[in-house]
């Protein structure tokens, strides 16, 4: 009987240790800080298992290799832009654009992230024409296949993609596949198999050194990347899944954008896949000229910006703020999950109380309820403001857009929540140009069309148990 309490004194004083740990040496931010202490506090012992799985951060070290920039000119090319930009001689082909330099001297400064104005871009809010055309591209590949996916699924549409990547690598063309271990853990291994015997390269992003127990599943690959033979690149909502086509019932259509783009900012996308692929895999991809086979083809402006919990700045928050400050008409934003933080959330609060029009689309339904609660409890804050918000009611919406008064946009992987900002690895296209945002905007219109407007006097009727829910997915939003 004597040991008990010493058990319970043990994990008492263990668990004040690391609570200390947690607020003098770790140095979060204030919400997550008090997220992790109520955690600790309430459930002792699980807590502490919780935090070694979900609360622990990177090492500082740098995850990415990143000397590869160098081979790739990428150093080069960002300090002839900034020279340009800070000698006042870099040109826009826009000069409508200008005003945003601000923007893009953030991205080219804190990311590396070379500005291209050449590019031409194709908008997908369909499962079933992205497929339609990256399988289609797939088959037309002549060199190498690059696919970077956080969700792969050997399903009907993985099956598909399969066959057509097997096809591929027994014709001589290069074929990898990058998967996240934690969105794919439900991938058989037989499938990973029959595309390794046709000659293709498989690897996982942060894999377990013991199945089943994997300390790192917290930080995921969240990036979608596919590039075909250096020319052609996609990026934007997509997993590799039935979902995604609407053949899941639970979720019906799914509403979703990405990028079809041709140009040099496909250079961009391919290092950001070679960076990804080298931590991943033993088999490094070394600089060679086919995979930078982009040629100019169009006029759109376009930034590849990527984020991540080994970046020292939460560099797509930051972009998406800056462009929130810049609004002087309209903010239209899409996204499934909205958990911003203090300073995303006072820069639209800014907006609204300023007179710009800021329109938030967000699902109707959860695919993670602890995360559609506190969206839900995020979102009256904007309504008290003066915002519009609207329930997409056409199946799921998961589209990550934003555009800011026809003229600049950003579509990518992030969604607006504290996961996307600090935990997981994202990726996204800043685009500088005003017919594609211009169409985005006409996307957006659409979709209100299948939507239902969420005014504050309605939001104020909920009833007691959803107004609990919401507390309770608030207080801890900052480590969901």
């Amino acid at each position: 009987m004597i040991v008990f309490p010493y058990i319970i004194g043990s994990i008492l004083v263990f668990n004040i240790l690391l609570a200390l740990a947690i607020v003098f040496l770790e140095r979060r931010d204030a919400s997550s800080t008090w997220a992790w202490l109520m955690v600790l506090l309430f459930i002792p012992i699980a807590g502490f298992i919780l935090y070694l799985i979900f609360g622990r951060k990177l090492s500082n070290k740098k995850i990415f290799t990143w000397d590869t920039k160098s081979r790739l000119g990428v150093k080069t090319a960002v300090q002839a832009q900034m020279r340009a930009l800070e000698e006042g001689s870099f040109q826009f082909k826009d000069e409508s654009l200008i005003p945003y330099k601000d923007l893009f001297y953030l991205h080219l400064r804190n990311d590396d992230a070379i500005l291209t104005q050449d590019n031409r871009v194709e908008i997908f809010t369909d499962g079933q024409k992205k497929f339609h055309s990256l399988l289609q591209d797939i088959e037309e590949a002549e060199d190498h296949i690059h696919l970077l996916y956080y969700i792969l699924r050997a399903d009907r549409l993985g099956e598909l993609l399969a066959d057509a990547l097997i096809k591929k690598a027994k014709q001589g063309v290069q074929v990898r596949i990058l998967y996240d271990d934690m969105g794919s853990r439900e991938l058989s291994r037989k499938y990973i198999r029959k595309i390794q015997a046709a000659g293709a390269e498989v690897e996982a992003f942060f894999p377990p050194l013991i199945p089943k127990v994997n300390l790192k599943i917290n930080y995921r690959n969240h990036r979608k990347l596919a590039i075909i033979d250096g020319k052609i690149g996609y990026i934007g909502g997509f997993n590799i899944g039935d979902e995604y086509l609407g053949y899941n019932k639970k979720f019906g259509y799914w509403r979703d954008t990405h990028l079809k783009i041709v140009g040099d900012a496909v250079r961009n996308m391919q290092t950001r896949f070679i960076l990804d692929w080298n931590q991943a895999s033993r088999h490094d991809i070394m600089y060679e000229e086919r995979y930078y086979a982009a040629e100019p083809t169009g006029e759109v402006g376009i930034q590849i910006v990527s984020s991540g919990p080994d970046s020292e700045w939460e560099q797509i928050k930051n972009g998406y703020i800056k462009m929130i400050m810049s609004a002087k008409e309209y903010i239209y934003i899409q996204t499934p999950y909205f958990i911003p933080d203090d300073s995303l959330a006072d820069a639209l609060k800014i907006a609204v109380l300023s007179g710009v029009d800021v329109r938030i689309m967000i699902p109707n339904k959860p695919d993670h309820p602890f995360v559609y609660w506190a969206t839900y409890s995020n979102i009256g804050d904007l309504l008290k403001a003066g915002a519009d918000v609207y329930i997409y009611q056409n199946g799921f919406l998961h589209a990550k857009t934003i555009v800011v008064d026809e003229k600049i946009a950003s579509i990518g992987t992030a969604n607006i929540d504290v996961r996307s900002f600090k935990l997981n690895f994202e990726v996204n296209a800043f685009l500088y140009d005003r017919q594609v945002a211009g169409e985005l905007a006409e996307k957006f219109k659409e979709d209100i069309l299948h939507s239902s407007q969420l005014s504050y006097k309605l939001y104020l009727q909920r009833s007691i148990w959803i107004r609990i829910k919401e507390a309770i997915a608030r207080l801890l939003s900052p480590i969901l």
